[in-house]
């Protein structure tokens, strides 16, 4: 056990001593009391406690600041919230474990299942986001679920909806081809190659929002070189 952590225990044991003796002497004096200074000894008992809820509540509402850096929007600070955490821990595991993260190079895997995990990954953050209670916006601070929305409308909207029908068009008109005869198959893994590039810096902030320490070790060397520091405000 380390010194900080007994020097804690000892601070709560004090606290919570000193809490249980205030609160019998409130208790005796409320005995001893009748009309008037009874109701105001009840009140400001009723007061205190009301008191430590709201700052409790605050304190799990709001719980710290980051910032954080996303294509098309440069940086952006975050007042986390527990809720928003739970949020980014949920879009952060859907994202690091798709395709959309992992390079594909040329001759490498197919287009079609990258672009269904891609798919997927659109539908399942969709959801997701629907299920989330809406981040409380006390100020100018983004919240979680505006960031999984523009990782939806700026990056996976625009790539699927030109690729995916390209693809199932030539699918259909050759069902029995190899899909590198497909004329724009380099054309789409170039595209894709880009839109993963910008896709991992939404994925490391969802990590770090999330309260993951180094989320672009666990997303292999390409992220790792892209990846840039998550700075607190002073």
């Amino acid at each position: 056990m380390g010194e900080g952590w007994v020097r804690s225990r000892w601070s709560r044991g004090f606290t919570g001593l000193l809490a249980g003796a205030t609160a019998g002497w409130l208790i005796y004096q409320g005995l001893q009391m009748e009309g008037p200074e009874l109701f105001m000894l009840l009140g400001a008992a009723a007061g205190l406690v009301g008191g430590l809820l709201l700052h409790a509540y605050a304190r799990s509402v709001r719980l710290t600041e980051i910032t954080v850096t996303v294509p098309q929007f440069s940086e952006l600070r975050f007042a986390v919230t527990r809720d928003g955490q739970q949020v980014a821990w949920k879009l952060f595991v859907e994202t690091a474990t798709r395709v959309s993260t992992q390079a594909l190079g040329p001759g490498d895997g197919r287009m079609r299942e990258a672009l269904t995990s891609l798919y997927g990954l659109f539908a399942v953050t969709r959801d997701l986001l629907k299920e989330a209670h809406p981040g409380v916006q006390t100020g100018p601070e983004p919240t979680v679920e505006q960031l999984g929305i523009a990782m939806l409308n700026l990056e996976l909207r625009p790539f699927l909806s030109r690729w995916h029908p390209a693809l199932r068009a030539w699918e259909l008109a050759h069902p029995d081809a190899p899909e590198s005869e497909w004329a724009d198959d380099a054309a789409c893994r170039a595209e894709l190659a880009q839109v993963q590039q910008r896709l991992a810096a939404y994925v490391q902030s969802f990590g770090r929002l999330a309260g993951v320490a180094r989320p672009e070790v666990l997303l292999g060397p390409a992220a790792r070189e892209d990846a840039g520091p998550a700075r607190r405000p002073a």
